[in-house]
Protein backbone atom coordinates (compact mmCIF):
# COMPACT_ATOMS: atom_id res chain seq x y z
CA UNK A 1 0.00 0.00 0.00
CA UNK A 2 2.60 2.00 1.12
CA UNK A 3 5.11 1.62 -2.57
CA UNK A 4 1.95 2.18 -4.62
CA UNK A 5 0.75 5.50 -3.03
CA UNK A 6 4.32 6.63 -3.00
CA UNK A 7 4.46 5.99 -7.04
CA UNK A 8 0.91 7.10 -8.34
CA UNK A 9 1.31 10.47 -6.25
CA UNK A 10 4.80 10.78 -8.58
CA UNK A 11 3.80 9.38 -11.90
CA UNK A 12 1.17 11.28 -13.40
CA UNK A 13 2.16 10.56 -16.72
CA UNK A 14 4.51 8.38 -17.97
CA UNK A 15 8.13 9.90 -18.10
CA UNK A 16 11.17 9.08 -17.81
CA UNK A 17 12.04 11.44 -15.09
CA UNK A 18 8.76 10.28 -13.56
CA UNK A 19 10.00 6.64 -13.68
CA UNK A 20 13.06 7.64 -12.27
CA UNK A 21 11.56 9.57 -9.35
CA UNK A 22 9.31 6.82 -8.48
CA UNK A 23 12.73 4.43 -8.28
CA UNK A 24 14.06 6.73 -5.69
CA UNK A 25 10.94 7.05 -3.67
CA UNK A 26 10.79 3.26 -4.19
CA UNK A 27 14.04 2.98 -2.26
CA UNK A 28 12.57 5.61 0.66
CA UNK A 29 9.97 3.20 0.99
CA UNK A 30 11.65 -0.44 0.88
CA UNK A 31 14.11 1.40 3.57
CA UNK A 32 11.17 1.79 5.51
CA UNK A 33 9.35 -1.13 5.41
CA UNK A 34 12.13 -3.13 5.91
CA UNK A 35 13.50 -1.32 9.45
CA UNK A 36 11.47 -0.66 12.15
CA UNK A 37 9.68 3.09 12.32
CA UNK A 38 11.19 3.79 15.81
CA UNK A 39 14.46 2.53 15.48
CA UNK A 40 18.00 4.02 13.80
CA UNK A 41 17.55 1.88 10.10
CA UNK A 42 13.75 3.83 10.34
CA UNK A 43 14.67 7.70 11.45
CA UNK A 44 17.11 7.29 8.56
CA UNK A 45 15.03 5.78 5.72
CA UNK A 46 11.99 8.34 6.53
CA UNK A 47 14.93 11.16 6.24
CA UNK A 48 15.39 10.00 3.24
CA UNK A 49 11.97 9.86 2.53
CA UNK A 50 11.81 13.59 3.45
CA UNK A 51 14.42 14.48 0.85
CA UNK A 52 13.35 12.70 -1.91
CA UNK A 53 9.07 13.93 -1.35
CA UNK A 54 10.42 17.57 -1.62
CA UNK A 55 13.04 16.86 -4.32
CA UNK A 56 9.56 15.04 -5.69
CA UNK A 57 7.54 17.87 -5.43
CA UNK A 58 9.45 20.44 -6.88
CA UNK A 59 10.08 18.20 -9.51
CA UNK A 60 6.25 17.86 -10.06
CA UNK A 61 5.80 21.83 -9.49
CA UNK A 62 9.17 22.60 -12.04
CA UNK A 63 7.28 20.19 -14.54
CA UNK A 64 3.88 21.55 -14.42
CA UNK A 65 5.19 24.69 -14.56
CA UNK A 66 7.64 23.70 -17.60
CA UNK A 67 3.99 22.55 -19.67
CA UNK A 68 2.37 25.31 -18.48
CA UNK A 69 4.59 27.84 -20.15
CA UNK A 70 5.02 25.84 -23.10
CA UNK A 71 1.20 24.56 -23.90
CA UNK A 72 -1.10 25.55 -20.84
CA UNK A 73 -3.98 24.07 -20.48
CA UNK A 74 -2.78 20.84 -21.56
CA UNK A 75 -2.42 19.20 -18.48
CA UNK A 76 -5.13 18.16 -16.87
CA UNK A 77 -6.11 19.82 -13.82
CA UNK A 78 -5.69 16.65 -11.63
CA UNK A 79 -1.91 17.32 -12.75
CA UNK A 80 -1.33 20.90 -12.01
CA UNK A 81 -3.18 20.66 -8.27
CA UNK A 82 -1.04 21.06 -5.57
CA UNK A 83 1.01 18.31 -4.34
CA UNK A 84 0.03 19.04 -1.25
CA UNK A 85 -3.20 16.89 -1.09
CA UNK A 86 -5.30 14.67 0.91
CA UNK A 87 -3.39 11.73 -0.50
CA UNK A 88 -0.57 13.31 0.10
CA UNK A 89 -1.11 13.73 3.91
CA UNK A 90 -2.47 10.13 4.50
CA UNK A 91 0.97 8.86 2.88
CA UNK A 92 2.45 10.77 5.12
CA UNK A 93 0.93 9.47 8.03
CA UNK A 94 1.23 5.75 6.39
CA UNK A 95 5.21 6.58 6.63
CA UNK A 96 5.19 8.15 10.58
CA UNK A 97 3.64 4.71 11.25
CA UNK A 98 0.28 6.40 11.94
CA UNK A 99 1.32 8.67 14.98
CA UNK A 100 2.79 11.59 15.42
CA UNK A 101 6.45 11.72 16.34
CA UNK A 102 7.83 12.99 19.56
CA UNK A 103 10.10 15.94 19.99
CA UNK A 104 12.85 13.20 21.62
CA UNK A 105 12.81 10.99 18.86
CA UNK A 106 13.28 14.31 16.48
CA UNK A 107 16.03 15.13 17.96
CA UNK A 108 17.55 11.53 18.22
CA UNK A 109 16.68 11.84 14.18
CA UNK A 110 19.29 15.11 13.96
CA UNK A 111 21.83 12.59 15.50
CA UNK A 112 21.14 9.41 13.70
CA UNK A 113 21.59 11.86 10.54
CA UNK A 114 24.94 12.22 10.82
CA UNK A 115 25.66 8.36 11.12
CA UNK A 116 26.77 6.38 8.24
CA UNK A 117 23.60 4.92 7.12
CA UNK A 118 21.74 7.88 7.03
CA UNK A 119 24.94 9.53 5.22
CA UNK A 120 24.99 6.53 2.38
CA UNK A 121 21.14 7.18 2.02
CA UNK A 122 21.84 11.03 1.69
CA UNK A 123 24.65 10.48 -0.77
CA UNK A 124 22.16 7.84 -2.78
CA UNK A 125 19.22 10.59 -2.98
CA UNK A 126 21.84 13.39 -4.35
CA UNK A 127 23.05 10.80 -6.83
CA UNK A 128 20.03 9.97 -8.47
CA UNK A 129 18.12 13.99 -7.94
CA UNK A 130 21.50 14.79 -9.93
CA UNK A 131 20.45 12.62 -12.74
CA UNK A 132 16.69 13.76 -12.77
CA UNK A 133 16.51 17.24 -11.72
CA UNK A 134 16.42 20.22 -12.33
CA UNK A 135 13.95 19.92 -15.04
CA UNK A 136 15.65 21.80 -18.40
CA UNK A 137 12.99 24.20 -19.16
CA UNK A 138 12.81 26.30 -22.75
CA UNK A 139 15.28 29.35 -21.78
CA UNK A 140 13.34 32.86 -20.77
CA UNK A 141 14.45 35.87 -20.44
CA UNK A 142 14.26 36.81 -16.96
CA UNK A 143 12.21 40.56 -16.63
CA UNK A 144 14.56 43.44 -17.70
CA UNK A 145 13.62 46.22 -15.21
CA UNK A 146 14.81 49.67 -15.25
CA UNK A 147 17.46 50.60 -13.28
CA UNK A 148 17.31 52.55 -10.00
CA UNK A 149 19.72 55.31 -11.58
CA UNK A 150 17.30 55.19 -14.97
CA UNK A 151 15.72 58.65 -15.63
CA UNK A 152 12.84 56.90 -16.50
CA UNK A 153 10.72 53.80 -15.15
CA UNK A 154 9.08 51.45 -18.04
CA UNK A 155 6.21 48.83 -16.56
CA UNK A 156 4.03 46.57 -18.92
CA UNK A 157 2.87 44.73 -15.69
CA UNK A 158 -0.83 45.78 -16.40
CA UNK A 159 -4.01 43.85 -18.60
CA UNK A 160 -2.62 43.73 -22.45
CA UNK A 161 0.87 45.44 -21.05
CA UNK A 162 3.78 44.49 -23.63
CA UNK A 163 6.81 46.67 -23.30
CA UNK A 164 10.34 45.71 -21.83
CA UNK A 165 13.22 48.35 -20.64
CA UNK A 166 16.48 47.97 -22.78
CA UNK A 167 18.34 51.30 -21.49
CA UNK A 168 18.84 54.90 -21.49
CA UNK A 169 21.21 57.65 -21.84
CA UNK A 170 21.45 61.31 -21.28
CA UNK A 171 21.09 63.21 -25.23
CA UNK A 172 23.69 66.12 -25.32
CA UNK A 173 21.01 68.34 -26.39
CA UNK A 174 21.99 67.82 -30.36
CA UNK A 175 19.63 65.26 -31.17
CA UNK A 176 15.87 66.56 -31.96
CA UNK A 177 16.65 68.57 -29.01
CA UNK A 178 15.91 65.89 -26.64
CA UNK A 179 16.84 65.21 -22.83
CA UNK A 180 16.94 61.88 -22.43
CA UNK A 181 16.71 58.83 -24.87
CA UNK A 182 15.21 55.41 -23.58
CA UNK A 183 15.51 52.10 -25.52
CA UNK A 184 12.80 49.47 -25.24
CA UNK A 185 11.68 46.27 -26.90
CA UNK A 186 8.28 44.62 -27.74
CA UNK A 187 8.22 40.94 -26.34
CA UNK A 188 7.44 38.52 -28.90
CA UNK A 189 4.66 35.99 -28.48
CA UNK A 190 4.56 32.45 -27.76
CA UNK A 191 6.09 30.28 -30.52
CA UNK A 192 4.10 29.43 -33.41
CA UNK A 193 4.39 25.68 -34.64
CA UNK A 194 2.04 26.07 -37.90
CA UNK A 195 3.75 29.38 -38.74
CA UNK A 196 7.00 28.60 -37.06
CA UNK A 197 8.22 31.83 -35.61
CA UNK A 198 7.50 34.55 -32.73
CA UNK A 199 5.25 37.35 -33.72
CA UNK A 200 5.36 40.93 -32.30
CA UNK A 201 4.31 43.99 -32.74
CA UNK A 202 1.39 45.75 -30.68
CA UNK A 203 3.00 47.23 -27.67
CA UNK A 204 1.60 49.10 -24.69
CA UNK A 205 3.66 50.41 -21.81
CA UNK A 206 4.00 52.52 -18.91
CA UNK A 207 6.68 55.33 -18.82
CA UNK A 208 7.36 56.84 -15.17
CA UNK A 209 9.70 59.80 -14.15
CA UNK A 210 11.99 58.24 -11.52
CA UNK A 211 12.39 60.76 -9.31
CA UNK A 212 15.09 59.01 -7.32
CA UNK A 213 17.42 59.44 -9.79
CA UNK A 214 20.78 60.82 -9.23
CA UNK A 215 20.52 62.98 -12.81
CA UNK A 216 16.77 64.36 -11.76
CA UNK A 217 18.48 65.57 -8.31
CA UNK A 218 21.09 66.59 -10.15
CA UNK A 219 21.64 68.17 -13.61
CA UNK A 220 17.17 68.09 -14.36
CA UNK A 221 16.80 69.63 -10.42
CA UNK A 222 16.31 73.22 -12.05
CA UNK A 223 13.94 72.02 -14.80
CA UNK A 224 9.92 71.95 -15.08
CA UNK A 225 9.61 69.15 -17.96
CA UNK A 226 12.37 67.13 -19.78
CA UNK A 227 11.45 65.76 -23.34
CA UNK A 228 12.00 62.11 -23.34
CA UNK A 229 13.02 60.35 -26.83
CA UNK A 230 11.31 56.74 -26.94
CA UNK A 231 13.17 53.81 -29.48
CA UNK A 232 11.91 50.34 -29.85
CA UNK A 233 15.10 49.08 -30.67
CA UNK A 234 13.60 45.70 -32.37
CA UNK A 235 10.50 47.57 -34.82
CA UNK A 236 13.00 45.66 -37.10
CA UNK A 237 12.22 42.37 -36.31
CA UNK A 238 8.55 42.89 -36.16
CA UNK A 239 6.46 40.51 -37.62
CA UNK A 240 5.29 43.36 -40.13
CA UNK A 241 8.12 45.89 -40.11
CA UNK A 242 7.29 47.81 -43.55
CA UNK A 243 3.86 48.50 -41.44
CA UNK A 244 5.69 51.01 -39.45
CA UNK A 245 5.92 54.03 -41.99
CA UNK A 246 3.08 55.88 -41.30
CA UNK A 247 2.28 54.44 -38.26
CA UNK A 248 1.89 56.60 -35.40
CA UNK A 249 2.00 55.91 -31.60
CA UNK A 250 -0.52 56.16 -29.55
CA UNK A 251 -0.10 58.31 -25.83
CA UNK A 252 -2.38 59.76 -22.96
CA UNK A 253 -1.41 61.07 -19.54
CA UNK A 254 -4.01 59.48 -18.24
CA UNK A 255 -3.30 57.54 -14.73
CA UNK A 256 -5.12 54.64 -16.34
CA UNK A 257 -4.23 53.14 -19.74
CA UNK A 258 -8.29 52.10 -20.16
CA UNK A 259 -9.52 56.08 -20.80
CA UNK A 260 -10.10 55.19 -25.23
CA UNK A 261 -10.71 58.65 -25.07
CA UNK A 262 -8.09 60.34 -23.49
CA UNK A 263 -5.85 59.02 -26.10
CA UNK A 264 -4.18 60.95 -29.06
CA UNK A 265 -1.84 60.04 -31.51
CA UNK A 266 1.89 61.47 -31.43
CA UNK A 267 2.88 63.65 -34.39
CA UNK A 268 6.86 62.56 -34.63
CA UNK A 269 6.53 59.39 -34.72
CA UNK A 270 9.32 58.31 -37.33
CA UNK A 271 10.26 54.80 -38.50
CA UNK A 272 13.92 55.00 -39.77
CA UNK A 273 16.97 52.80 -39.82
CA UNK A 274 14.79 49.60 -38.26
CA UNK A 275 13.95 51.52 -34.92
CA UNK A 276 10.33 53.13 -34.13
CA UNK A 277 10.82 56.67 -32.61
CA UNK A 278 8.56 59.37 -30.95
CA UNK A 279 9.14 62.07 -28.29
CA UNK A 280 6.98 63.09 -24.69
CA UNK A 281 7.48 66.08 -22.88
CA UNK A 282 7.19 64.81 -19.45
CA UNK A 283 6.26 66.85 -16.02
CA UNK A 284 8.57 66.91 -13.32
CA UNK A 285 6.37 69.19 -11.23
CA UNK A 286 2.84 68.71 -12.37
CA UNK A 287 0.60 65.46 -12.66
CA UNK A 288 2.17 64.60 -16.36
CA UNK A 289 5.09 62.85 -14.52
CA UNK A 290 3.95 59.42 -16.19
CA UNK A 291 2.35 58.77 -19.54
CA UNK A 292 1.42 55.32 -21.62
CA UNK A 293 2.46 54.43 -24.61
CA UNK A 294 0.69 51.88 -27.68
CA UNK A 295 0.79 51.07 -31.21
CA UNK A 296 -3.38 51.11 -30.49
CA UNK A 297 -5.28 52.23 -26.92
CA UNK A 298 -5.69 48.79 -25.30
CA UNK A 299 -9.17 47.40 -24.35
CA UNK A 300 -9.15 45.86 -21.02
CA UNK A 301 -10.63 42.30 -20.21
CA UNK A 302 -12.04 44.42 -17.35
CA UNK A 303 -14.08 46.41 -19.54
CA UNK A 304 -14.77 43.24 -21.62
CA UNK A 305 -16.35 41.67 -18.21
CA UNK A 306 -18.33 45.26 -17.77
CA UNK A 307 -19.52 44.65 -21.54
CA UNK A 308 -20.90 41.29 -20.64
CA UNK A 309 -22.53 42.12 -17.83
CA UNK A 310 -24.55 45.09 -19.34
CA UNK A 311 -25.24 42.59 -22.07
CA UNK A 312 -26.86 39.96 -19.79
CA UNK A 313 -29.08 42.29 -17.67
CA UNK A 314 -30.38 43.62 -21.08
CA UNK A 315 -34.05 42.42 -22.12
CA UNK A 316 -33.80 40.52 -25.29
CA UNK A 317 -30.47 39.37 -24.79
CA UNK A 318 -28.82 36.10 -23.70
CA UNK A 319 -25.19 35.54 -22.60
CA UNK A 320 -23.68 32.23 -22.86
CA UNK A 321 -20.11 30.45 -22.70
CA UNK A 322 -19.07 28.30 -25.85
CA UNK A 323 -16.55 27.02 -24.04
CA UNK A 324 -13.33 27.69 -21.90
CA UNK A 325 -9.83 29.15 -23.41
CA UNK A 326 -6.65 27.75 -23.03
CA UNK A 327 -5.99 29.80 -19.85
CA UNK A 328 -9.39 29.07 -18.32
CA UNK A 329 -11.32 32.19 -19.19
CA UNK A 330 -14.80 31.61 -20.73
CA UNK A 331 -15.25 32.40 -24.79
CA UNK A 332 -18.16 34.83 -23.45
CA UNK A 333 -21.02 34.72 -26.26
CA UNK A 334 -24.40 37.67 -26.51
CA UNK A 335 -27.44 35.97 -28.52
CA UNK A 336 -29.74 38.77 -29.42
CA UNK A 337 -32.95 38.79 -31.72
CA UNK A 338 -35.59 36.46 -32.94
CA UNK A 339 -35.18 36.56 -36.76
CA UNK A 340 -34.69 33.28 -39.45
CA UNK A 341 -31.03 34.26 -40.54
CA UNK A 342 -28.42 33.40 -38.48
CA UNK A 343 -25.57 35.77 -38.28
CA UNK A 344 -22.44 35.17 -36.66
CA UNK A 345 -20.14 38.21 -35.43
CA UNK A 346 -16.45 37.35 -33.76
CA UNK A 347 -13.80 39.38 -32.63
CA UNK A 348 -10.18 39.66 -31.77
CA UNK A 349 -8.49 36.18 -32.91
CA UNK A 350 -5.89 38.03 -33.26
CA UNK A 351 -5.52 39.86 -29.09
CA UNK A 352 -2.98 42.39 -30.54
CA UNK A 353 -5.79 44.38 -32.58
CA UNK A 354 -7.92 45.98 -29.99
CA UNK A 355 -9.70 48.01 -32.46
CA UNK A 356 -12.15 44.75 -32.97
CA UNK A 357 -13.08 45.13 -29.14
CA UNK A 358 -14.08 49.25 -29.60
CA UNK A 359 -16.22 47.38 -32.38
CA UNK A 360 -18.08 44.97 -30.71
CA UNK A 361 -18.51 47.15 -28.17
CA UNK A 362 -20.34 50.03 -30.48
CA UNK A 363 -22.42 47.24 -32.09
CA UNK A 364 -23.86 45.53 -28.67
CA UNK A 365 -24.27 49.10 -27.68
CA UNK A 366 -26.98 49.91 -30.88
CA UNK A 367 -27.90 46.33 -30.94
CA UNK A 368 -29.02 46.42 -27.35
CA UNK A 369 -29.85 50.00 -26.06
CA UNK A 370 -27.02 49.81 -23.61
CA UNK A 371 -26.40 53.35 -24.00
CA UNK A 372 -30.46 53.78 -23.77
CA UNK A 373 -30.67 54.89 -27.49
CA UNK A 374 -32.95 53.19 -30.01
CA UNK A 375 -33.30 53.30 -32.88
CA UNK A 376 -35.61 51.94 -36.03
CA UNK A 377 -32.31 49.90 -37.65
CA UNK A 378 -31.79 47.66 -34.51
CA UNK A 379 -35.33 47.09 -34.18
CA UNK A 380 -35.72 45.95 -37.79
CA UNK A 381 -32.47 43.89 -37.16
CA UNK A 382 -33.56 41.95 -34.62
CA UNK A 383 -36.69 40.97 -36.13
CA UNK A 384 -34.69 39.70 -39.16
CA UNK A 385 -31.61 37.84 -37.33
CA UNK A 386 -30.88 35.86 -34.76
CA UNK A 387 -27.21 37.34 -33.99
CA UNK A 388 -24.72 35.35 -31.66
CA UNK A 389 -21.87 38.11 -31.14
CA UNK A 390 -18.57 37.45 -29.77
CA UNK A 391 -17.33 40.07 -28.51
CA UNK A 392 -13.51 38.56 -27.34
CA UNK A 393 -12.61 34.80 -28.57
CA UNK A 394 -9.17 35.06 -27.37
CA UNK A 395 -9.19 36.73 -23.45
CA UNK A 396 -5.86 35.19 -23.08
CA UNK A 397 -4.11 36.73 -26.07
CA UNK A 398 -5.50 40.18 -25.25
CA UNK A 399 -4.49 40.61 -21.26
CA UNK A 400 -1.13 38.99 -21.88
CA UNK A 401 -0.47 41.58 -25.04
CA UNK A 402 -0.14 38.73 -27.45
CA UNK A 403 -0.62 40.38 -31.23
CA UNK A 404 -1.57 37.15 -33.06
CA UNK A 405 -1.89 34.04 -30.97
CA UNK A 406 -3.46 32.57 -27.60
CA UNK A 407 -1.90 31.40 -24.84
CA UNK A 408 -0.39 28.48 -26.42
CA UNK A 409 0.87 29.80 -28.95
CA UNK A 410 -1.91 29.36 -31.78
CA UNK A 411 -2.51 31.64 -34.34
CA UNK A 412 -6.44 31.21 -33.99
CA UNK A 413 -7.00 32.38 -37.69
CA UNK A 414 -4.98 29.74 -38.98
CA UNK A 415 -7.07 26.81 -36.65
CA UNK A 416 -10.61 26.47 -38.64
CA UNK A 417 -9.54 23.05 -40.09
CA UNK A 418 -6.18 20.80 -40.84
CA UNK A 419 -3.61 22.20 -42.93
CA UNK A 420 0.17 21.16 -44.39
CA UNK A 421 1.96 20.72 -41.25
CA UNK A 422 5.22 22.79 -41.61
CA UNK A 423 8.43 21.71 -43.33
CA UNK A 424 10.85 20.18 -40.96
CA UNK A 425 14.52 21.21 -40.05
CA UNK A 426 15.94 20.01 -43.23
CA UNK A 427 13.92 21.43 -45.26
CA UNK A 428 11.64 18.82 -46.75
CA UNK A 429 7.66 18.44 -46.77
CA UNK A 430 6.40 17.25 -43.96
CA UNK A 431 3.87 13.81 -44.45
CA UNK A 432 1.61 14.80 -41.37
CA UNK A 433 -1.08 17.28 -41.24
CA UNK A 434 -1.31 19.92 -39.28
CA UNK A 435 -4.74 18.98 -37.38
CA UNK A 436 -6.88 21.96 -36.25
CA UNK A 437 -8.94 22.87 -34.46
CA UNK A 438 -8.04 20.87 -31.22
CA UNK A 439 -9.13 21.06 -27.33
CA UNK A 440 -5.92 21.67 -26.82
CA UNK A 441 -4.06 23.98 -28.77
CA UNK A 442 -7.24 26.49 -30.05
CA UNK A 443 -9.77 25.34 -28.20
CA UNK A 444 -11.41 28.91 -29.24
CA UNK A 445 -12.46 27.65 -32.03
CA UNK A 446 -13.35 24.41 -31.73
CA UNK A 447 -16.23 25.33 -29.12
CA UNK A 448 -16.76 27.94 -31.32
CA UNK A 449 -17.08 25.64 -34.64
CA UNK A 450 -19.27 23.19 -32.53
CA UNK A 451 -21.54 25.66 -31.95
CA UNK A 452 -22.15 27.12 -35.25
CA UNK A 453 -22.62 23.79 -36.29
CA UNK A 454 -25.65 23.41 -34.41
CA UNK A 455 -27.19 26.73 -35.04
CA UNK A 456 -26.22 27.18 -38.38
CA UNK A 457 -25.28 30.30 -40.71
CA UNK A 458 -26.47 32.84 -42.61
CA UNK A 459 -23.65 35.72 -42.61
CA UNK A 460 -20.27 35.72 -41.36
CA UNK A 461 -17.81 38.69 -39.94
CA UNK A 462 -14.37 38.40 -38.49
CA UNK A 463 -13.47 41.16 -36.82
CA UNK A 464 -9.58 42.21 -37.06
CA UNK A 465 -7.33 45.63 -37.57
CA UNK A 466 -4.58 45.82 -40.26
CA UNK A 467 -0.91 47.42 -39.37
CA UNK A 468 -0.16 47.90 -43.04
CA UNK A 469 -3.11 49.34 -44.83
CA UNK A 470 -4.73 52.92 -43.74
CA UNK A 471 -8.03 51.59 -44.46
CA UNK A 472 -10.98 50.42 -43.19
CA UNK A 473 -12.07 47.65 -45.71
CA UNK A 474 -13.68 44.01 -46.44
CA UNK A 475 -11.70 40.53 -47.75
CA UNK A 476 -14.04 38.19 -49.04
CA UNK A 477 -13.84 34.73 -49.76
CA UNK A 478 -13.10 34.76 -53.38
CA UNK A 479 -10.60 32.02 -53.60
CA UNK A 480 -13.41 29.76 -52.39
CA UNK A 481 -15.65 27.08 -54.45
CA UNK A 482 -18.55 28.33 -53.34
CA UNK A 483 -17.91 32.37 -54.50
CA UNK A 484 -19.74 32.72 -57.79
CA UNK A 485 -22.43 35.02 -58.75
CA UNK A 486 -24.45 35.25 -55.38
CA UNK A 487 -21.80 35.67 -52.90
CA UNK A 488 -20.29 38.39 -55.51
CA UNK A 489 -23.48 40.34 -55.42
CA UNK A 490 -23.78 40.05 -51.62
CA UNK A 491 -20.39 41.23 -51.09
CA UNK A 492 -20.87 44.30 -53.17
CA UNK A 493 -24.17 45.48 -51.90
CA UNK A 494 -23.19 45.10 -48.08
CA UNK A 495 -20.19 46.80 -48.69
CA UNK A 496 -22.20 49.69 -51.22
CA UNK A 497 -24.78 50.24 -47.96
CA UNK A 498 -22.08 50.22 -45.63
CA UNK A 499 -20.29 52.84 -46.89
CA UNK A 500 -23.50 55.07 -47.12
CA UNK A 501 -23.81 53.91 -44.00
CA UNK A 502 -20.88 55.39 -42.49
CA UNK A 503 -18.06 57.25 -44.17
CA UNK A 504 -14.85 55.06 -42.71
CA UNK A 505 -15.56 52.49 -45.23
CA UNK A 506 -14.51 52.14 -48.67
CA UNK A 507 -14.46 49.25 -51.20
CA UNK A 508 -11.51 49.87 -53.57
CA UNK A 509 -8.71 49.37 -51.52
CA UNK A 510 -8.26 45.89 -49.57
CA UNK A 511 -5.76 43.00 -49.87
CA UNK A 512 -5.94 41.11 -53.43
CA UNK A 513 -8.06 39.04 -53.86
CA UNK A 514 -7.09 35.16 -53.75
CA UNK A 515 -7.69 33.35 -57.35
CA UNK A 516 -10.47 31.21 -57.87
CA UNK A 517 -10.06 27.67 -55.94
CA UNK A 518 -6.87 29.05 -54.46
CA UNK A 519 -7.86 30.43 -50.76
CA UNK A 520 -6.30 28.86 -47.67
CA UNK A 521 -9.39 26.74 -46.24
CA UNK A 522 -7.63 27.22 -42.29
CA UNK A 523 -8.43 31.15 -42.11
CA UNK A 524 -12.07 31.67 -40.62
CA UNK A 525 -13.74 33.90 -43.13
CA UNK A 526 -12.80 31.27 -45.98
CA UNK A 527 -13.74 28.23 -44.08
CA UNK A 528 -17.32 29.87 -42.66
CA UNK A 529 -17.64 30.51 -46.38
CA UNK A 530 -17.33 27.17 -47.95
CA UNK A 531 -18.76 25.32 -44.56
CA UNK A 532 -22.15 26.90 -44.56
CA UNK A 533 -21.95 28.48 -48.35
CA UNK A 534 -22.90 31.96 -47.03
CA UNK A 535 -21.62 35.48 -47.03
CA UNK A 536 -18.52 35.24 -45.08
CA UNK A 537 -16.19 38.37 -45.32
CA UNK A 538 -12.97 39.54 -42.60
CA UNK A 539 -13.50 43.10 -41.39
CA UNK A 540 -10.11 44.73 -41.26
CA UNK A 541 -9.48 48.50 -39.61
CA UNK A 542 -6.17 50.23 -39.34
CA UNK A 543 -3.90 50.84 -36.70
CA UNK A 544 -2.77 53.94 -38.98
CA UNK A 545 -4.99 56.90 -39.59
CA UNK A 546 -7.17 56.57 -42.42
CA UNK A 547 -6.45 57.78 -45.43
CA UNK A 548 -8.89 59.88 -47.38
CA UNK A 549 -10.62 60.46 -44.07
CA UNK A 550 -11.21 63.58 -41.57
CA UNK A 551 -7.98 63.00 -38.82
CA UNK A 552 -8.83 61.23 -35.65
CA UNK A 553 -9.11 57.55 -36.35
CA UNK A 554 -9.31 55.76 -33.17
CA UNK A 555 -11.68 53.55 -30.40
CA UNK A 556 -14.68 56.36 -30.74
CA UNK A 557 -14.69 55.66 -34.60
CA UNK A 558 -14.32 51.60 -34.33
CA UNK A 559 -17.39 51.84 -32.08
CA UNK A 560 -19.18 54.19 -34.40
CA UNK A 561 -18.06 51.61 -37.15
CA UNK A 562 -19.14 48.45 -35.40
CA UNK A 563 -22.85 50.31 -34.88
CA UNK A 564 -22.76 51.11 -38.86
CA UNK A 565 -22.50 47.47 -39.63
CA UNK A 566 -26.78 46.97 -38.70
CA UNK A 567 -27.48 49.27 -41.34
CA UNK A 568 -25.24 46.96 -44.33
CA UNK A 569 -26.87 43.71 -42.76
CA UNK A 570 -30.33 44.82 -42.75
CA UNK A 571 -30.00 45.74 -46.42
CA UNK A 572 -28.71 42.38 -47.64
CA UNK A 573 -30.90 40.13 -45.40
CA UNK A 574 -33.65 39.23 -47.98
CA UNK A 575 -31.01 37.69 -50.48
CA UNK A 576 -28.95 35.65 -48.14
CA UNK A 577 -30.66 32.86 -49.18
CA UNK A 578 -32.21 33.71 -52.14
CA UNK A 579 -31.82 31.48 -54.75
CA UNK A 580 -33.12 33.76 -57.74
CA UNK A 581 -30.92 35.84 -59.57
CA UNK A 582 -31.94 39.13 -57.53
CA UNK A 583 -28.58 40.32 -58.44
CA UNK A 584 -29.71 41.49 -62.18
CA UNK A 585 -32.43 43.49 -59.84
CA UNK A 586 -29.54 45.63 -57.55
CA UNK A 587 -29.08 48.92 -58.34
CA UNK A 588 -26.00 50.07 -60.49
CA UNK A 589 -24.34 51.65 -56.74
CA UNK A 590 -24.46 48.40 -55.14
CA UNK A 591 -22.12 46.74 -57.66
CA UNK A 592 -19.11 44.26 -56.83
CA UNK A 593 -15.96 46.38 -56.70
CA UNK A 594 -12.72 44.48 -57.23
CA UNK A 595 -10.23 45.38 -55.28
CA UNK A 596 -6.48 45.89 -54.46
CA UNK A 597 -3.53 46.56 -52.39
CA UNK A 598 -2.60 49.17 -54.69
CA UNK A 599 -3.32 53.10 -52.96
Amino acid sequence: LKLNLIINCICYEEDSRCLAMSKLMFTAALLLVSSSTRGRGGTAAFQLYRRSSSTASAFVNARTTHHQRLSPGIIPKSTASSTSSPLSASLRDLLEGGSTRSSSSMTKAADEAKSPPAQAAAAAVENVVETTLPIKETPTQPVKKSTSNSIISISDSFDSGNGEFVSFNIADGEEDYTDVIVHVNIKPDPFTLLEQKSHFQSFSFRASINFNSPAIRGIFSDKKSIKVKYVVDNAHQASYADAWNGATVFATEKSTPYDAESWHRTSDTNYEKGVLSWTHEHDLDGESSSAYFAYFPPYSYERHLGLIAQCAESEGARVFSLGQTVSGREIDCVKVGTGPRKCWIIHRQHPGESMASFYAEGLLNRLLALDDKWDNVSEKARELFTFYIVPNINPDGSANGYLRTNAAGSNLNREWCPSPSPPSADGSSASEMYEAPTLHRSPEVYYLLQHMDESGCDAFLDIHGDEALPFNFLAGSQGMSVWGKRLEALHGAFLASYERANQDMQAKVSYDPDKPNEGMKNICSNQIADRFDCFSATLEMPFKECWGRPAGWGPERAGQLGASVLDALCYVQPHLRDGSDFWEGLPDEDAYVEPSSKY
